[in-house]
Formats: structure tokens, sequence, C-alpha cells
């Protein structure tokens, strides 16, 4: 009678264990999901290639090869990147070099070869397309986390991974036009922070574009690091969409700091 006490008694324990980490996962912040989402993705060096399709209204598409590589500084607050195309010709050269501060706007520097220089990104252009693309600049480095307040609105299931439902809206008027929307409804896998989807308002409040993600992979297995893989993006008001699809990418530890700078920025 003694044992099964003891052993009801440790089965309560482990229940109520198990119910405090369940209450206490779902009582995360939206600002704190954000944050694990931020570092879910951070990895220490990478080199990859990806491919950019954009599609028109009606079905018609261009393709983009793109390479990329990054780096992070200052112990993880800032992540360097540097995205060129290298294909087709029309393209090739051109390049962005985005420095994605955690906790203050990033700075951005576009380079076109036909203009031989390279021409920094205002806060006001930042929420404009990207290469003609859905994707606009804020896109392509994710804004502040202090710049926008945030909500816990749901769980839901998308693509049959459990996800946090994170309502985050601009602090300002200023921040809403920089990054070109009012509010921004996103879905983060609750055992990874991976961003599943993210569905945007215009500053009217009307639905503006819906980003879904295709596949996530793990790419540093030591420190849990993940990246979409696959994403696409819907303008839900001109019917255009682009899809950004990773072709490879491996953890580089070793990449140069020179990669990072405008010179190498403009160097053909």
């Amino acid at each position: 009678m003694k044992t099964n006490t003891i052993v009801t008694i440790v089965m309560v324990s482990i229940a109520l264990s198990i119910c405090g980490l369940v209450s206490a996962a779902d009582a995360l912040t939206g600002k704190a999901i954000a944050e694990k989402a931020r570092t879910a993705t951070l990895l220490d060096g990478s080199e990859g290639v990806s491919t950019l399709t954009i599609f028109n209204a009606k079905g018609d598409k261009r393709v983009r090869t793109i390479a990329q590589v990054s780096k992070l500084y200052d112990n993880g607050d800032t992540e360097k990147r540097l995205v060129r195309f290298i294909a087709p010709a029309d393209v090739k050269g051109t390049g962005l070099l985005t420095y994605d501060y955690e906790t203050k706007t990033d700075d951005m520097w576009f380079f076109m070869p036909a203009l031989r220089k390279t021409r920094r990104i205002v806060s006001s252009e930042k929420s404009k397309n990207f290469m003609g693309s859905e994707f606009t600049y804020s896109d392509m480095a994710p804004p502040a986390i202090n710049d926008f307040k945030y909500k816990v609105l749901k769980s839901e299931k998308i693509g049959g991974v459990e996800c946090h439902v994170v309502e985050s809206t601009p602090k300002t008027e200023d921040i809403a036009d920089e990054n070109g929307y009012s509010k921004k409804v996103a879905y983060f896998g609750k055992s990874d922070f991976v961003i599943r989807k993210a569905v945007y308002y215009d500053l009217d409040g009307e639905l503006l574009k819906e980003m879904t993600v295709k596949e996530v992979k793990e790419v540093d297995a030591t420190k849990h690091r993940f990246r979409p893989m696959h994403m696409v993006m819907v303008n839900k008001q001109n019917g255009r969409k682009s899809v950004m699809k990773i072709d490879k990418i491996q953890l580089s530890a070793e990449v140069p700091d020179e990669y990072f700078t405008t010179r190498y920025l403009e160097r053909q």
C-alpha cells in the first residue's frame, strides 16, 4: 500500500511538472517569442546559393540566382549579410549589404553595376520592393524588435506544426511607414520558434501580403539553429507572387570580414 502511495505521488508530481512546463511555454510574451525567433535563425557564419522566382499577375516569371554570405558580430547582436545576384546577365553583380541589428534600425547599402556606385538605403525606402519582387527591403532584414508592440493571439497548426500566433504593430507612424505595414500576424513554431507564416496589412489596415514557409532546415545541429528554405510571398492586392528558395547553405565560421564592406560590395 505504501509503495502504491509513493508511486501515485511521483506520478502526480511528474504530471504537475509537465503542466508547469506547458504553462510556462504558453505564458511567453509576444516580444519573448519574437526574440527567440530571431535567435533561432542566427548562424555564426554561413554561405549559400538561392533562387528568386518572380511571377507577375499573369503567371509570367523571371528567375534570379543569388549568392549570400552572413556572419555574426557583437556577441550575436549584429548579423552582417551580403547578397549578390550571379545570374542572369542583366542583374549580375547587383548586391545588397545589410547590417542587421537586434535593437536599432538596420543599415543597408545597394549596388548596381550600371551606376558603378553604392547607394545607402534610407529608412523611407525600406518598404519598397527588392529587385521587383514582392519581398521588400525590410523583409530582407527583420526590423528592430523594440520598434514594435506584440500580442499573442492564439495557437494554431500550420503544415502540421503547432505555432504561436503573434501580432506585431509598429510603435509609431514613422516605423509603420518605414516598414510599409500597419500590422503583421506571424506564426512561429512552438518547438523551434521558426516562422511558418506571416500575414501583412497595409497602412490602411487592409490585407496586403501573405508569406508561407514550405520547408525548414536545421543548419546548425549543435546550437539548434534553423533557416526557412522555401518561402512564398503572395501580394493579395495585385496578384503577384515571389518565391525565395535556398538551394544550398552551409556553416562557414571563417567568412572573411572584408565581405561585409561597401568596397567588396562593388567588386566585380
